[in-house]
């Protein structure tokens, strides 16, 4: 049955085959079908979910797509699959709902569900603390395996993860941590001090949660301890929140790089308005911005009619900057998102980049030599070949700068990259090349 769609079923109204389709896929997949569904057609196959694989399913779906399955079901049904939520799920979850959604969620949970609710949705919406999970198994380090070991047994159940245990004193001061693994290792006399890893990274509950996604990247962590500003534990960042973080900010910021702005939701389940939406404000101020080319092609109106096969270049001069530029606030913005440069590296990136455009435009440059050469004469294959070289430098420099200083004016990198580089360097471009020529062809 791997190549029936869900929606296929759904249609038939064959309720045998649709219970035999789910049975044999997955939770993600099923999920990825429900979010192609409207809120109606999508509660049917979902009611004949047993209530682990509902909640399975429901944990794999988007926020968005999550809003509109509730709105499909029956009151008893909502308020049991919201209570067997993690709370750093449910947390997720309410944090982008509409205030009718989110109130009807709190309205049906049980006292301590809504408790840790309500704490991790008091945080910041970027916040680690709205994502981590407070419930977490700690231990003393006067405590012997064998004790520690208990007291997994007793409280594991009902936390999300065991395998890296945080270790506390009486005021639940995070002291280290102690990996399970060790733990079942040892004697049952052990003391679990001597296991005791101390110096370990944590982050503080108002601390960003991509930054925290990425420390754990960085140090290969599958667990982050989570603390207060008095380094008390509240909570543990899991690896599987920590990779949806991740791959919602570069989502995100592959959207910005376009010229885009980031939708929620399936792609294929997105209205076309919405995501015509999303793009048409960017398309706006670019061809605003554009105006700064027409505005140069005026200037040097004279310049064109006097040597009119300066005009055949244009096209060339201006793509090959374009992506010259692209290219460096692409490598900028990456690097930045990876930790691999920070704004206080802005003037050694800068000459990086330059030296890279300069290589870059003499090997470009040299092509456009040539062609220059063989198409129209040697004076204007000059001003084209030393154009490129200059072009590029300028571009690369551009382009490898924007983002660092958007980051220090407190801008998403993203918002100044690509299309708003090429769109820059367009113009400041023919300045170059307009320039250049009167400079060599004395007009």
């Amino acid at each position: 049955m791997d190549d029936v769609r869900l929606a296929d079923l759904i249609e038939e109204q064959d309720l045998v085959l649709l219970a035999d389709w789910l049975a044999d896929h997955p939770p993600h997949e099923i999920a990825d079908e429900l979010a192609r569904l409207g809120a109606e057609d999508a509660a049917v196959p979902f009611r004949l979910l047993s209530k682990d694989r509902a909640l399975a399913v429901f944990e794999e779906l988007e926020p968005v797509d999550q809003h509109a399955l509730l709105d499909g079901l029956r009151q008893e049904s909502f308020r049991d699959l919201v209570e067997e939520m993690d709370p750093d799920d449910r947390a997720r979850m309410l944090g982008e709902a509409p205030a009718k959604v989110a109130k009807r969620v709190l309205a049906g949970l049980s006292p301590r569900e809504r408790q840790m609710t309500a704490s991790l949705l008091g945080y910041p919406v970027d916040a680690v603390g709205r994502l981590m999970s407070p419930e977490v198994v700690a231990i003393r380090e006067h405590l012997s395996v064998g004790q520690a070991l208990r007291i997994v047994r007793e409280r594991g159940v009902d936390a999300e993860t065991v395998y890296t245990l945080p270790v506390v004193d009486e005021g639940r001061r995070l002291l280290g941590v102690v990996e399970l693994r060790d733990l079942v290792l040892s004697e049952l006399d052990a003391p679990v001090a001597g296991l005791v890893h101390r110096d370990v990274p944590r982050a503080k509950a108002t601390d960003g949660a991509e930054a925290a996604a990425r420390l754990m990247r960085e140090t290969n962590l599958l667990n982050l301890m989570i603390v207060d500003s008095e380094e008390r534990l509240v909570g543990v960042f899991t690896i599987d929140d920590a990779v949806e973080v991740i791959e919602a900010a570069d989502t995100e910021d592959a959207a910005r790089q376009a010229g885009s702005a980031p939708w929620q939701g399936h792609y294929m389940f997105v209205s076309v308005w919405r995501l015509a939406r999303t793009r048409a404000l960017w398309l706006l101020l670019l061809i605003l911005a554009a105006t700064l080319t027409v505005n140069v092609l005026q200037a040097f109106e004279a310049t064109l009619e006097e040597v009119t096969a300066l005009a055949l270049f244009i096209p060339l001069l201006v793509g090959t900057g374009g992506n010259a530029g692209a290219q460096a606030a692409t490598a900028a913005v990456r690097a930045l998102a990876v930790g691999e440069v920070r704004t206080s590296d802005l003037l050694a990136v800068v000459w990086r980049e330059c030296r890279v455009g300069l290589l870059l435009g003499a090997m470009v440059g040299l092509v456009g030599l040539v062609l220059a050469a063989l198409l129209v004469s040697g004076d204007i294959a000059v001003v084209v070949g030393i154009s490129l070289v200059v072009i590029c430098g300028w571009a690369a420099t551009v382009g490898a700068s924007m983002p660092l200083l958007a980051r220090r004016l407190g801008i998403d990198p993203a918002v100044v990259s690509a299309p708003m580089v090429t769109t820059l360097v367009d113009a400041t471009g023919l300045v170059i090349y307009f320039l250049v020529a009167r400079a060599v062809l004395g007009v």
